[in-house]
């Protein structure tokens, strides 16, 4: 089956080897996301919930580019360096997944590359719209 590999612009991309999303099939997977701005810095620096809200539209413009949408997301990781910014993280995840209410957790780790960002997105979308998508051939989605 072949891949089609999503970039952001990211800096990280090209010199990690890595794709802001992949689709392969039905199954969309994406990155973990950091509040990049178009510039390649740091957007929302101390603002947690701005930095939420840069996350998703990216990984809102990679699903759109791989043919999907953030209806489709099925599952979303939150990674925050301050547990104590869940409920500010949170609430800006139910602007954008009120009414989709994909499966969800919210952890913290100790910290990431870039110091001053806060947090981190993480999406996995199955398009159910998608063409190999019947009882009969559900198993072809991961050949």
């Amino acid at each position: 089956m072949s891949k089609q590999y999503i970039s952001s612009g990211s800096p990280y991309e090209p010199r990690l080897g890595i794709s802001r999303a992949v689709r392969s099939g039905c199954i969309i997977a994406v990155a973990g996301t950091a509040p990049i701005g178009p510039d390649g810095k740091t957007v929302g620096k101390g603002d947690p919930a701005v930095q939420a809200r840069r996350c998703i539209e990216i990984i809102r413009n990679a699903l759109e580019q791989a043919g999907a949408s953030l209806s489709d997301v099925i599952r979303t990781r939150i990674l925050l360096t301050h547990i104590d910014d869940w409920e500010i993280v949170g609430l800006v995840h139910g602007e954008f997944f009120g009414t989709i209410r994909p499966a969800n957790t919210v952890m913290q780790v100790t910290r990431f590359i870039d110091r001053s960002q806060k947090l981190r997105h993480v999406g996995h979308a199955y398009m159910l719209f998608c063409s190999c998508f019947n009882a009969a051939s559900f198993t072809h989605c991961y050949q």
